[in-house]
């Protein structure tokens, strides 16, 4: 059984290491590793850290460029090698405009579609965009379905999803963190990085990340001006914000947040180093999805600055909380949870709701019974 594992953005190719060596270590499977490029740059580090070599690689990215005319290279690139050699089964993952515009070029080719971490649903279009039409999109083709948890299952039964072709894994981005954690312990790694080694040992760290579309503009400038107001009631703390590159992110951070003491504004930073500062971090404040996973599986309090989640098991569980993007409520969660030492600890435990680090197996033995 030939099967392609399609992926293009970091937070892909982490979820889906994983995958690939578990499809490695099974016989009768041959995975071809299948890279659109559409984080390039950023891609390398994690393939390296996982040690894998892609078997197909394109660049889709260009400068200026919109999503259709992203939608339209990563389409273009996967149909032509789809007809070059079609594998048994194309596997994509998540949201991304990658696993959507693989998927829809696999079913043009009739190559069935497995799909990893299926069924996160919000069920508002507009947040994440343009995430959830992606997910949604790949869960109307897939015709196997790897869904993270119970919750998630029941989102594709809802969409008339045959219960034959659902299958609860865990998920995946587990897999890779417990990998990465008990590698870091085992061979005792430090960061090499200086924004890092200089952090005080002896203060309480909030580590932050933004990204999401649908907060550019005022609901950044609102996220920004409430990290200010933290750094000034909370002067003992310190903040620790990895800057995302975009344009739409570097402004109001840069406008708002520079120059304030405890406030530490560095570069992006590969998996390695964020793992680590994960871990070092007593808070995290964030946008994004995988890390309302990641938080949890290794004990640390999770406030997401975001009005929906398609991942709603670790607020369920108490060790993550949504605070929306307005100033004022940012501001008010953030300074309960940081007032209190026995909230952070109760919010903090370690309730991984998304898996015991085996969804990669389970997967692979699954796609070996056919």
């Amino acid at each position: 059984m030939k099967v392609w594992v399609v992926f293009g953005t970091r937070p892909e190719a982490i979820k889906m290491a994983p995958v690939v060596h578990a499809l490695q270590r099974t016989p009768g499977i041959t995975p071809v590793v299948v890279s659109t490029g559409q984080h390039q740059e950023l891609l390398m580090p994690v393939l390296e850290h996982f040690e894998i070599t892609p078997d197909l690689t394109f660049t889709a990215m260009k400068s200026g460029q919109n999503l259709n005319q992203l939608s339209q290279r990563v389409i273009g690139f996967v149909d032509e090698e789809l007809n070059r050699d079609t594998p048994d089964y194309v596997l994509v993952h998540g949201d991304t405009t990658t696993s959507a515009m693989a998927a829809i070029a696999a079913f043009h080719c009739r190559v069935p579609v497995g799909h990893v971490e299926a069924g996160l649903r919000t069920g508002d279009m507009s947040a994440p965009f343009p995430e959830e039409m992606n997910r949604s999109l790949v869960g109307r083709i897939a015709q196997l379905h790897f869904a993270p948890t119970v919750s998630a299952s029941k989102n594709l039964l809802k969409e008339n999803v045959d219960q034959s072709m659902i299958h609860i894994t865990g998920n995946t981005v587990i897999d890779a963190l417990y990998f990465t954690r008990d590698w870091m312990q085992e061979t005792s790694w430090q960061p090499d990085i200086a924004a890092l080694r200089s952090l005080d040992t002896n203060k309480k760290t909030v580590l932050i990340t933004g990204h999401r579309r649908e907060n550019f503009g005022a609901g950044f400038a609102n996220i920004c001006e409430a990290i200010k107001q933290l750094a000034e009631q909370f002067s003992d703390w310190q903040f620790v914000y990895p800057v995302h590159l975009n344009p739409n992110v570097q402004e109001p951070v840069n406008r708002i947040l520079r120059g304030l003491e405890n406030v530490h504004l560095i570069d992006p930073l590969g998996y390695r180093p964020f793992i680590w500062l994960m871990q070092f971090s007593d808070i995290i404040l964030t946008d994004s999805g995988g890390i309302q996973e990641e938080g949890p599986a290794i004990g640390k309090p999770v406030l997401v600055m975001r009005e929906v989640t398609e991942r709603p098991e670790a607020v369920e569980a108490g060790t993550v909380a949504l605070v929306g993007n307005s100033t004022a409520g940012i501001v008010s969660k953030a300074s309960e949870l940081m007032s209190d030492a026995s909230l952070r600890e109760s919010m903090g435990r370690q309730i991984s709701p998304y898996g015991d680090g085996t969804a990669s197996q389970q997967i692979a033995q699954i796609l070996s019974s056919l």
